[in-house]
């Protein structure tokens, strides 16, 4: 499943996301800039992965009102490299992150956003 390290960036405000980037060019992960059109699109596709194609549909739906990250191709010492990097930085944190499993690879970036969500509302009470 895994192709090349890759995190996708979701809404993330312009000065946090040249910061992260910055983290990502040295330990040489690639980032991908998802733009709403495309919030309909499987996560397979949206991270390269092999056999997914895009899907002939656009999102007419509101921009996600948050920052999410998602992380794939990634194993689980690059991703510890990553988040230390990351607070190192001193970089301000972002709620809703996921890792591409071999379930979520075929939600949308939608269903996973409206997930995640559900999940940080309910961590929060």
């Amino acid at each position: 499943m895994a192709n090349k390290p890759c995190i996708l960036f979701f809404q993330i405000e312009p000065v946090k996301a040249k910061q992260i980037e910055n983290i990502c060019r040295t330990l040489k992960i690639q980032i991908s800039k998802i733009k709403p059109a495309s919030y309909s699109q499987k996560l397979g596709y949206l991270a390269g992965v092999t056999g997914f194609n895009r899907e002939n549909i656009t999102y007419s739906g509101a921009k996600f009102p948050t920052e999410m990250l998602v992380f794939s191709g990634m194993d689980s010492d690059m991703l510890d490299l990553f988040l230390e990097k990351y607070k190192e930085a001193g970089i301000p944190p972002i709620g809703l992150k996921a890792i591409l499993t071999s379930q979520n690879i075929f939600w949308t970036a939608e269903m996973l956003y409206k997930e995640l969500w559900q999940e940080h509302h309910s961590f929060q009470k």
